[in-house]
């Protein structure tokens, strides 16, 4: 089979380590190396020939044209023209294949804007800010490009279009919410206030009105809908193994950020927690037996990385001296356990769902995830994490006993959080960060009195400090700050709309406070 050649272009001082990632990863990527052969001019052995015979002899032979733009419009020839803009008008003169991705940039020269211009008759115009988000971009318009040409009938599970979802199945209060949050942590280019369907666009979730599993798994309000298991089973076990019957057990269903949520917070509720005092301020210092941050990349690396056509669910089950976190998925070709220990290649299964869970502030890093438990649990001194691919892949992440805690923590008063076997727990749609921090507010230990602290007039000033730290807050947590009930916390900060000194985002369980903008 002849692999379709790809033509990169760009101003290479500016985009030298993505032309570069994109090489690698084209030459070297389970399936769109077999499909796909890459062209960068720096690769081509040294030689006596004219540069831009090259640059537009490749041009004129490739299939696609790969255009990256970014702040620089590069050197101009004797007619004041770039090489790029050369490549990208020889492009469409031989009406090839032209795929375009837009580095976003401040002070972008004046002909490099009119080139982007140009470029809206792409098939493809993308923006990305980090090489990750272009790879993940890149790696989209590719498989779409083979599906639409007939190269595969199969893509990733997320990039699949569903037979029968339309746009009208998705949530569009959650994609606002989505946008909004994703323009403020990671520099999304959209906020609530674009529509939705540009939203989901430039996510790749839609074509038409034709809609991704992804998309569905992200911002339909029922997902179990289409796909009956994609579901989190947490379990509590009083032993350390598990047997029935069984003390605490919780399905979680929803949208990808709710189960993770849900997931997170029952594991929070189970462990022990110590409290610090207020001694350096009105919020309570809390630190969990096992990491927060070592929880939730666990949780979030399963509901990413799972196989969502295996009739298996996550399980997330807790027992006195560890906690495994398993998934019906397997480790990509080439990636080892022993390579899950230190920074690897990222090769998410999921690609568009991980995408959306890093702009969303979920994902920190990509590549990363595994590591970042290991640290975060080494670091406080629990034996390491183990990892092991069966029949699917599991995480263990061990707990310590409460002689050795206690000897690591003689300051601090454990609390061991009561099971709670009748009901569900809230669902969050907040950012890991915030999961813990919650979860300390709604379970602050019976007979612990709330913060007397703060004063009737103090109490904005409370809200303020508390949005300042953390940017970002739910109502539940403002509760535990200001130290009211539901209904007068909800009065004040209804007021303190009203006095343009907060902003409200999100409706009923979505919503979550800011400070406004002066």
């Amino acid at each position: 089979m002849v692999r379709k050649k790809v033509f990169i272009s760009s101003v290479q001082s500016e985009f030298a380590e993505e032309r570069q990632m994109l090489y690698e990863y084209l030459s070297t990527d389970a399936l769109l190396g077999i499909y796909f052969e890459p062209f960068i001019f720096e690769n081509i052995p040294a030689a006596n020939y004219i540069p831009s015979k090259v640059f537009l002899g490749g041009v004129e032979n490739c299939d696609i044209y790969l255009g990256i733009y970014g702040k620089l419009y590069g050197h101009e020839d004797s007619e004041g023209v770039s090489p790029t803009e050369r490549e990208f008008d020889l492009a469409t003169v031989h009406n090839k294949v032209r795929l375009v991705y837009i580095k976003q940039a401040e002070d972008r020269e004046r002909k490099e804007e009119l080139l982007i211009k140009k470029a809206e008759s792409a098939i493809v115009r993308k923006g990305f800010v980090t090489p990750e988000q272009l790879r993940t971009a890149v790696y989209a318009s590719l498989v779409n490009y083979l599906i639409e040409n007939e190269f595969i009938r199969t893509s990733p599970f997320d990039a699949t279009y569903h037979p029968e979802a339309t746009v009208a199945d998705l949530n569009e209060e959650k994609i606002r919410d989505f946008a909004d949050t994703a323009n403020r942590k990671r520099g999304f280019p959209f906020d609530r206030r674009t529509d939705v369907n540009r939203v989901l666009t430039h996510l790749d979730l839609i074509k038409g009105n034709r809609v991704t599993n992804a998309a569905l798994l992200l911002f339909s309000d029922r997902p179990q809908r289409y796909f009956i298991t994609s579901e989190v089973r947490c379990a509590h076990f009083h032993g350390l193994r598990a047997t029935k019957p069984i003390p605490s057990y919780q399905v979680y269903k929803g949208s990808v950020f709710e189960m993770i949520a849900s997931a997170v917070d029952f594991v929070l509720s189970k462990i022990n927690i110590y409290n610090g005092d207020r001694s350096k301020g009105i919020q309570v210092d809390v630190e969990y037996e096992i990491p927060i941050k070592a929880v939730t990349e666990a949780i979030v690396n399963a509901v990413t990385h799972r196989d969502y056509n295996s009739n298996a669910s996550v399980q997330v089950m807790l027992f006195p001296d560890r906690l495994e976190v398993l998934n019906p998925g397997r480790l990509p070709f080439g990636l080892t356990i022993e390579k899950l220990y230190r920074a690897h290649k990222s090769i998410p299964a999921n690609p568009l769902l991980a995408e959306s869970l890093y702009l969303y502030g979920i994902i920190e890093r990509m590549g990363t995830g595994t590591e970042d438990i290991v640290n975060a649990c080494t670091e406080k001194g629990l034996k390491r994490p183990e990892f092991t691919q069966d029949s699917g892949f599991e995480a263990v992440l061990y707990r310590s006993s409460q002689v050795e805690y206690e000897a690591m923590h003689p300051t601090t008063q454990p609390t061991t959080q009561p099971a709670n076997t009748s009901q569900s727990h809230g669902i969050s749609n907040e950012p890991h960060e915030s999961i813990g921090r919650q979860s300390a507010a709604k379970r602050s230990p019976s007979g612990r009195k709330r913060s007397q602290a703060v004063t009737i007039t103090d109490r904005k000033g409370a809200v303020i400090a508390f949005l300042e730290e953390h940017n970002e807050a739910k109502t539940p947590e403002l509760i535990d700050v200001v130290g009211l009930s539901d209904g007068r916390v909800r009065f004040l900060l209804r007021e303190m709309v009203s006095d343009g000194t907060i902003e409200k985002i999100g409706d009923n369980r979505y919503t979550y406070y800011i400070l406004k903008q002066q």
